[in-house]
């Protein structure tokens, strides 16, 4: 029998029987109270404050342009390379505008938005109203040597496309806070916004900064650049102004630019357009040169100019290339790459990177691949393991008589030189080449200028018998000068040429055997003890060789 309730446990019993359990208040219920109060709150806050009602979020402006809330759409994201950072804000406004235009706004919130994401903008500004609307970010970037364009960094484009509502925020690549350049796509078709970015890739092809311009993949604080990107300037440089031997110019200008001008013709007859050109000889004969006057008249082709360290970026160049075609890649001093494995951290010379690129691109590619270098020894051995990859090879050898008579009244243009003492002078720079005739004038107005006199016939003689004499052996060396009496050898035995010694017939001219020649057709090595199986294609043999030595055998 259980116990009667008395005492405490009847009063409590009473109690419950007078106050019965209230129902817990509906989620919802609890959350429309809590977002009313939140609201109070923030209202009272500015009113103390004497502030006006906040700015619109940008939560609460995509879901009016979206018509839903654009927390529960999904983000497409597209990475951009620094250096098509321009291309994106060209191909961003031209797409707007395809479409009927549209509206641009900024994103506020401080630095904090420059480490979240689109879809985190988004969730935390519709939670916490952490980032309000406000001014667009810009930037200048350059557009060539002598052009720049105000670019979005950050900013929100709100457009419709074919009746759907999208948004697209894009940030610019900023080192500070180690961002990429990025495009996010925001809209309730997952189609169209796939759509919408292969668009604007288009654009960004067709409408590239980069396109018919001439580049180097360097940057400075003083140099027009964005990027990594610098912009050259394509200074037209006359063919009269090129001394070279007679028909040499014409070759070489044939096989870089005469293939692009007659693309159509040998596409229907089912030839390739690559090419590559290789130009070799001692420095300073006007390798560099000749390749400023081809650039210069290589109007409307996209160039980029690879030297020294840049070469690694050889395989960048090439997709560059490809999608700006036509295109003229120029290496400029391919033998420092030859066999050095310091200038990148591949198991290979960097020379094979560069024939690795050439082989990267379709036949069918207007693409020219303009090498230069001093030592073509270093290069025979890696350009016969990759036959096929240079169709043409030109030596520029330091000029004859007649040469450097013309490269005198060249740079002596403007200049009370007379006739008689320019042919003077040629005859006694025997074996110079036109960088040290340049230097040669130069060095006769400036002693001109130090005694503060017009410069005259005399100066000009001062100047030869100066940088002739045996106490500027190594300036000749540097300008690519042989000695008075044209010996050659290294540099200790008194070579002022300045390359190594090749061998015991170093004194013979280099020479390429044949330049034009078809990968698959016959051994240019007949006779050769390795036999007709070892790769065919350009080959460059120079006295002293191992290769000279086997043909002479």
């Amino acid at each position: 029998m259980l116990p009667d309730a008395t005492g405490e446990d009847a009063v409590r019993t009473d109690h419950a029987a007078q106050h019965p359990a209230r129902p817990e208040p509906a989620a919802a219920d609890l959350t429309a109270f809590l977002a009313a109060f939140q609201r109070v709150a923030e209202a009272a806050a500015q009113v103390r404050q004497g502030k006006e009602p906040a700015e619109a979020t940008v939560a609460e402006v995509l879901a009016e342009h979206l018509g839903t809330d654009p927390r529960r759409l999904p983000v497409i994201t597209e990475q951009v390379p620094a250096m098509r950072q321009v291309d994106a804000d060209v191909a961003l406004e031209s797409v707007v505008a395809r479409h009927g235009g549209g509206r641009l706004v900024g994103v506020g919130g401080g630095e904090q938005r420059m480490h979240s994401s689109l879809s985190e903008i988004v969730e935390q500004s519709r939670q916490w109203r952490q980032f309000p609307v406000g001014a667009v970010d810009y930037g200048r970037s350059a557009t060539g040597p002598d052009t720049e364009r105000r670019v979005v960094t950050f900013g929100l484009h709100l457009f419709v496309v074919d009746g759907t509502p999208v948004a697209v925020l894009q940030r610019g690549a900023s080192p500070r806070y180690d961002m990429q350049c990025v495009l996010e796509v925001l809209c309730a078709d997952e189609d169209a916004a796939l759509g919408l970015l292969a668009e604007l890739r288009r654009a960004m092809l067709d409408r590239s900064v980069l396109r018919g311009q001439v580049v180097a993949f360097t940057g400075g604080p003083y140099e027009p650049s964005a990027g990594g990107v610098t912009f050259l300037r394509r200074t037209p440089v006359p063919a009269e102004d090129v001394v070279l031997p007679p028909g040499t110019l014409d070759r070489v200008t044939r096989q870089v630019l005469g293939v692009a001008r007659h693309r159509e013709a040998l596409l229907a007859a089912g030839q390739h357009l690559k090419r590559g050109v290789l130009l070799y000889g001692p420095p300073g004969t006007g390798k560099t040169h000749t390749v400023r006057h081809l650039v210069g008249e290589a109007t409307g082709s996209t160039v980029i100019v690879l030297a020294g360290t840049t070469l690694r970026y050889v395989g960048l160049a090439a997709e560059v290339a490809r999608a700006m075609q036509p295109a003229v890649i120029v290496l400029e001093d391919c033998d420092l790459i030859a066999e050095d494995r310091s200038f990148h951290e591949g198991p290979q010379p960097l020379l094979f990177d560069v024939l690795d690129a050439m082989d990267g691109l379709e036949a069918d590619a207007d693409v020219a691949f303009l090498l230069t270098t001093n030592r073509a020894d270093l290069l025979e051995r890696a350009l016969a393991q990759r036959p096929g990859r240079v169709d043409l090879a030109v030596e520029i050898p330091l000029p004859d008589d007649a040469a450097r008579r013309r490269l005198f009244r060249l740079y002596a243009e403007g200049l009370p030189f007379t006739g008689a003492a320019l042919d003077e002078a040629a005859d006694r720079a025997a074996g110079v080449t036109a960088s040290f005739v340049k230097e040669v004038i130069r060095r006769a107005v400036l002693v001109a200028a130090e005694a503060g006199h017009p410069v005259t016939d005399d100066h000009l003689r001062a100047a030869v018998a100066e940088m002739t004499d045996d106490a500027e052996r190594i300036t000749r060396s540097l300008l690519g000068g042989t000695h008075p009496e044209g010996a050659r050898g290294s540099i200790q035995d008194g070579d002022a040429d300045g390359t190594e010694d090749w061998g015991p017939d170093r004194d013979a001219p280099a020479r390429v055997a044949p330049a034009e020649v078809d990968p698959d057709g016959p051994d240019l090595r007949e006779g050769d003890e390795r036999g007709a199986d070892e790769p065919r294609g350009v080959q460059v043999v120079l006295p002293g060789s191992p290769r000279d030595g086997q043909r002479r055998r």
